[in-house]
């Protein structure tokens, strides 16, 4: 990759050289960002560069690197403090196990080493940053939590979650950092548990549960209606263009129609959350800003050409792997 930047590159630290810091240190660096990935286990130190190699290397196969994966990994600098990893970063990633106590620690130890502007980001899946940046921390104001999927050099959407006490520059410089290499944030309003990304989930693996549990339909079966089903239409457009190009007339039909089915299968499982009108009204606006009507006919055909041209790639590998 070329760098006609005359700035001096972005430098990323990361606490945590566990299967995601090693990933966010290749997001990292596979931008041009200069990374020092630090862990207090000297075995992970010492077995991170194999591991960041090896995964480069899977990269290169598929080719979704545009430079060399030696380029990249030579970005990618092992250190043997959490002050050295934190020194003059723009942004420090936090990725240790989801204990608010440890947290709360290297965020104080953070808040100390690294520089005045630094973002200060924990990985974390369920805690929101309330949880574990102590309220006498001087710099608490740039603490947040950024979220990723996992791996994120495959899944690039990572959940951006201010606390109430984050300052709005903070939030909209680590979504610009994130953005800078290569990630797709989104701003979570509120500090909720599981934030976006694993309540969608949660909510799909809550039902897959019951269904098991209910005898309704075997393992196997579930997870092949995902992965046959709702799996390949998610990965082109998300369950609200998902709905609203399945009826003409867009989401407010297919709410219309559908919305009281919907109702008693979530009442079913105790959860009564109808869809109000004044619900429907707001998410069909968003959809109807995104996308008129007039034009629903020509976003049907590309949904269904983004479609095909994933199963053409599906039927390719099925007939190489036999």
């Amino acid at each position: 990759m070329t760098n006609h930047d005359p700035r001096p590159p972005r430098q990323a630290g990361i606490v945590g050289a566990g299967s995601i810091g090693v990933a966010f240190a290749i997001c990292f660096a596979r931008a041009g960002w200069r990374v020092r990935l630090y862990d207090p286990d000297a075995a992970r130190r010492a077995a991170a560069p194999e591991e960041v190699a090896l995964r480069l290397n899977d990269l290169t196969q598929f080719a979704l690197l545009d430079e060399s994966a030696n380029d990249i990994a030579a970005r990618v600098e092992i250190v043997d403090t959490l002050e050295a990893a934190a020194a003059n970063a723009d942004l420090v990633q936090e990725c240790a196990p989801e204990r608010a106590e440890l947290k709360r620690e290297i965020f104080a130890q953070l808040d100390r080493a690294a520089p005045p502007e630094a973002i200060l980001a924990s990985a974390s899946s369920f805690l929101a940053a309330s949880k574990f940046v102590d309220e006498t921390l001087a710099g608490r104001a740039r603490c947040l939590v950024a979220h990723p999927g996992n791996p994120p050099y495959l899944v690039p959407v990572i959940e951006v979650v201010p606390a109430p006490f984050t300052s709005g520059a903070a939030a909209d410089r680590a979504i610009a950092l994130y953005s800078e290499a290569g990630m797709k944030p989104v701003r979570v309003k509120q500090e909720v548990e599981g934030f976006i990304f694993n309540r969608l989930q949660g909510a799909v693996l809550r039902e897959a549960y019951c269904l098991v549990r209910d005898g309704v339909a075997s393992v196997e079966d579930i997870d092949t209606v995902m992965r046959e089903g709702l799996g390949p239409r998610w990965s082109v457009i998300g369950p609200f263009e998902t709905v609203d190009l399945n009826t003409r007339g867009g989401i407010a039909s297919h709410a219309q129609k559908m919305g009281p089915s919907y109702e008693r299968m979530g009442a079913e499982r105790g959860q009564h959350d109808p869809w109000t009108p004044e619900l429907v009204a707001q998410v069909a606006a968003a959809r109807r800003e995104a996308l008129p009507l007039d034009q629903w006919d020509e976003r049907v055909g590309w949904r269904d050409r983004e479609l095909m041209q994933l199963a053409r790639h599906r039927k390719t590998m099925n007939r190489d792997d036999s």
